[in-house]
């Protein structure tokens, strides 16, 4: 799991409104795909009773309306006193600050917004978003990520930031950073995930039309050759894989499904998902065991069973390792008032 994201910290709290209130930072040269990411997977979180799970209004640094790089403005619902409220603040990438690139300061009214987000809010960006946190100083000595393809370009500008460009995202605890594009999604799905549990995200996650959470990092995404379409690929095996999670697969009959040798089918597979079969498997699992303790009162080890880890110690170090936590401790984080079994 490590491979595709970092994860730290516990659900952030709701503001005294009542709803956790998200603020989406307009900046100038905004992509509108991007922009539009919170309010619609934070807008289709909802309860069991149907009951909206979080507010989501668009600002801009001073209020004003905004260019984006499609040609058009916006006129958001709100200024820099939503950052002062907002229990999340969310960057979506702009092109409209070259200086960036540079590791150039931000305008002064942005600065000045940012510098206005109350303390205590979680901090969030999509793409090149991270370059607003970078160059406000809140990136230094964190982990972090952006787009792979700038991730030269980044480091350059950004030294102090510990950027690593293969993953999805990364959860810091208070600041988390994503990959371009569709990694947005991902990272609002994970803080419905981190908030709410596995039921809410995957109810929003269905309004969206998309997976609840994705396998493989940026590595996946990274311009390749087009295999030839004679060139056996491992889909077929992978989903042959996902039926017997619970039981010990090996290396070599990954392969053997795949009617190739090791070396073959580990390259293939590396190449096409970005991680060896090896972490993949171990993802999948951790992904399995991590939706049997939220969502049933199994006992620890019958979930390490059912998930193929074998036993609980051995999910118990997968998970630590990953995850930073016991099976147990994640069990009461998602299930604050549920189950109290052990292993």
């Amino acid at each position: 799991m490590s491979e595709t994201r970092t994860e730290r910290g516990t659900a952030a709290t709701a503001s005294a409104g009542g709803r956790h209130l998200v603020a989406v930072l307009a900046l100038p040269g905004f992509p509108p795909f991007e922009l539009g990411i919170p309010s619609r997977v934070f807008g289709s979180a909802v309860g069991e009773d149907g009951e909206a799970l979080y507010e989501v209004v668009v600002c801009t640094a001073d209020g004003g309306p905004v260019l984006s790089d499609s040609g058009f403005a916006i006129q958001p619902a709100a200024g820099p006193e939503a950052l002062a409220a907002a229990d999340t603040v969310i960057i979506p990438p702009t092109h409209a600050m070259p200086e960036l690139a540079l590791g150039g300061p931000l305008p002064p009214e942005v600065a000045a917004a940012i510098a206005g987000i109350r303390p205590g809010a979680r901090l969030v960006s999509i793409c090149t978003g991270s370059y607003v946190l970078a160059a406000a100083g809140l990136l230094d000595d964190r982990p972090a990520t952006t787009h792979w393809n700038l991730a030269p370009e980044f480091r350059r500008a950004f030294p102090r930031v510990l950027l690593d460009e293969d993953v999805l995202f990364v959860d810091d605890g208070d600041i988390l950073t994503s990959a371009g594009v569709s990694a947005g999604v991902d990272l609002c799905l994970h803080l419905i995930r981190r908030d709410h549990g596995v039921a809410a995200t995957n109810r929003a996650a269905r309004m969206c039309v998309v997976p609840p959470w994705r396998d493989g990092g940026q590595a996946q995404y990274i311009d390749r050759p087009v295999p030839e379409p004679t060139v056996a690929t491992t889909t077929a095996t992978r989903a042959w894989a996902l039926e017997r999670l619970a039981e010990p697969v090996t290396l070599a009959e990954l392969a053997a499904h795949a009617r190739m040798s090791l070396r073959t089918f580990t390259r293939r597979f590396r190449d096409e998902v970005g991680m060896t079969p090896v972490q993949w498997l171990t993802a999948q699992r951790l992904e399995v065991a991590r939706n049997l303790l939220e969502s049933s009162d199994l006992p620890v080890d019958l979930v390490a069973h059912r998930s193929g880890f074998g036993s609980a110690n051995s999910l118990r170090q997968h998970m630590r390792t990953a995850l930073g936590v016991s099976p147990i401790a994640y069990r009461r984080t998602f299930q604050p008032h549920g189950s109290t079994a052990t292993a």
